[in-house]
């Protein structure tokens, strides 16, 4: 599927599940690992986990697309669902703000910002 399709489906998953804060990197000319990455928060670790969880359920049964690896999906602060192209990252606010992605990768273009 198409990097850009897939971030969409990604961010269209997170926020049917009421993830917050929604943000999409294009990260293609600074990475070599993805093309997009989608960072969202969730309000707390079981929403952390029940918004990943969305995102695996909405592509896997409505476009039969899996993971290539997901992490995190147990403790619910950081969860990270590998599409190869498109990453994404499903943390609670304390961790987002710890690891603060959106500065590390901050040449990168933000070219969404959903739910702010």
């Amino acid at each position: 599927m198409d990097p850009e399709k897939l971030q969409q489906l990604i961010s269209k998953a997170i926020d049917d599940a009421k993830g917050v804060d929604i943000k999409v990197l294009d990260v293609r000319n600074i990475s070599d690992v993805a093309d997009y990455l989608v960072i969202a928060s969730g309000t707390s670790s079981r929403h952390v986990s029940s918004v990943a969880d969305r995102v695996v359920e909405t592509l896997r049964d409505e476009h039969n697309i899996k993971p290539i690896g997901t992490e995190g999906r147990r403790n619910g602060e950081w969860v990270l669902l590998d599409y190869g192209d498109v990453i994404a990252h499903v943390m609670h606010p304390d961790t987002r703000l710890f690891y603060q992605l959106e500065k590390l990768w901050g040449e990168a273009g933000e070219i969404s910002s959903r739910n702010d």
